[in-house]
Formats: C-alpha cells, sequence, structure tokens
C-alpha cells in the first residue's frame, strides 16, 4: 500500500475509536452541549423581551431576539464542543495509550487526525441540534437562498475545523484532563464577549475592541447576514482569514507538541 492509502487507512481507524468513544461515553458532550441550550432558553424566555426592546428600540418582540441570538448560538456549540476534543487528547496522552501507538506500525498522524475529524462531525452535530431548538423556539431565516445556507454551513465548518485544532493543542500541552478542561474555556467565554447577545454599539466604549477585534464576532455578524439579510461587509473577509489563521496555528502547534512530546 501507498503511504497515502495507510494514512487514510490507519485515520479512519482511528477517527472509529473515537467515534465510539463519544458513543459509549456520551455524558461529555451532552454536558458541553447543555451550555448553549441553557444560554439559548434563558436570553430567550427570561430576558428575551427586554434585550429586544435593547437591541432596536420599540416594545418587546421575543421573535426578533430569537432572530439575533441563535447565529451567535451556533458558533457557541462550536466553541463548547471541542472543548471535549482538548480533554479526549489529554485523556488519551495521560493514560498511555498514545505511547503504544508510537510503537505501532501505524501512520504518526493519524492519532491526532482522527480526533480533528471526530470532533468536527460532533460540532456540526451538536450545532444541527441547537440549531433544531431554535427553530422550534421560533427562528426563522430571513430570504436566504441555498447558495446562503451553504455558506453558512461552511462557515460553521471551516470554524470547527479551526477550533478543533487549537482544542488539540490545548489537550496536548495540559498535564491532566482537569487543566485540559481550564485552558479550553476560552472557546467558550470568548462568545460571550463578542456580539452574540447584544450589538457591540451597546458596550461600554472601552469594551467595544475586545468584543470587535476577535474571531467570534465577524463571524457571528456573517452568519447573521446570510441567514437574516443584515449586512455584512468585510466581516465575511475577517471571519475566514480567523478561521484559516487559526487553523494553520492549531496544526502546526499540535504536529510540533505532539512529536516532541513522546514521554507520556
Amino acid at each position: 500500500m501507498s503511504s497515502l492509502s495507510l494514512a487514510v487507512r490507519d485515520t479512519s481507524t482511528m477517527l472509529r475509536r473515537n467515534l465510539l468513544h463519544a458513543r459509549r461515553y456520551p455524558s461529555l458532550t451532552l454536558n458541553l452541549l447543555l451550555t448553549p441550550v441553557m444560554l439559548l432558553l434563558l436570553f430567550v424566555y427570561i430576558f428575551g423581551d427586554t434585550m429586544s426592546m435593547g437591541i432596536a428600540g420599540g416594545g418587546p418582540d421575543r421573535a426578533r431576539y430569537i432572530a439575533y441570538i441563535v447565529p451567535g448560538l451556533l458558533l457557541m456549540t462550536v466553541g463548547s464542543t471541542v472543548v471535549g476534543t482538548a480533554i479526549s487528547v489529554s485523556n488519551d496522552m495521560t493514560e498511555g495509550i498514545i505511547a503504544r501507538f508510537r510503537t505501532m506500525a501505524i501512520h504518526r498522524g493519524s492519532v491526532i487526525v482522527g480526533h480533528v475529524i471526530g470532533s468536527v462531525l460532533q460540532s456540526i452535530l451538536s450545532v444541527v441540534v441547537v440549531g433544531a431548538i431554535g427553530v422550534a423556539i421560533g427562528f426563522r431565516s430571513t430570504d436566504a437562498t441555498a447558495l446562503e445556507w451553504f455558506a453558512a454551513f461552511g462557515l460553521l465548518v471551516l470554524f470547527a475545523l479551526s477550533l478543533t485544532w487549537i482544542a488539540v493543542g490545548m489537550g496536548l500541552i495540559s498535564p491532566n484532563v482537569e487543566a485540559a478542561s481550564n485552558n479550553a474555556m476560552p472557546l467558550v467565554l470568548l462568545p460571550l464577549l463578542s456580539s452574540a447577545f447584544v450589538p457591540l454599539h451597546s458596550m461600554p466604549g472601552w469594551f467595544q475592541p475586545i468584543a470587535q477585534y476577535q474571531p467570534f464576532t465577524p463571524a457571528i455578524e456573517t452568519l447573521r447576514g446570510l441567514l437574516l439579510g443584515t449586512e455584512i461587509g468585510n466581516n465575511a473577509w475577517l471571519a475566514i482569514a480567523w478561521a484559516v489563521g487559526l487553523t494553520v496555528l492549531g496544526y502546526f502547534w499540535s504536529k510540533a507538541r505532539f512529536n516532541r512530546d513522546p514521554q507520556r
């Protein structure tokens, strides 16, 4: 077999291994998925009327706030789900299974790539679940074409890939699963500091640059533009640049750390 065929075969094996782990131990994925679901229900049913008046003025309009908040929650779902990747990678490293894999005749990168592909699939499945809940409570897209839906899906997949590679690196540098969970928490907190819940102009002036110059805000604004017809501006290019940059950074960081960390 060629080296490419061996890499594909071994990566497929590692992917099946990770998916079996996720199926046998679903509590981690469900716990991570619970965060965006609870935030969605909390902000819609508890704060929705008040928040809708603050966004566009006028009377309370919960449907308007649902439309505003769902794109941000979809990206937050990706950030929450990949925390499980950091934990899973750290668990593999600390339990010694990676050391055993190193002694076997398998493609070296297949272990990490299997984690990445499995995490992206879980992230997209989680996004579908949160999106379905959003639709069930009233979210409706506004005149989005099939191409715009495809672009929105592609952006979510791209961000899932980029954040997964970052999470893999965080898992590799963590001495235990508790540290991995803590190291990956910025992937959950950053959406809270973005335009996911309130517009940038409603934030304090000193805080607006923090919310604006981070990866989640342009991605959220791009999703809103694709699904709701709002203005996108240069947010699409910024979102793609962030995603590609984080993917490249996470890939080389993870590769370097994995290759120089044989003691675990």
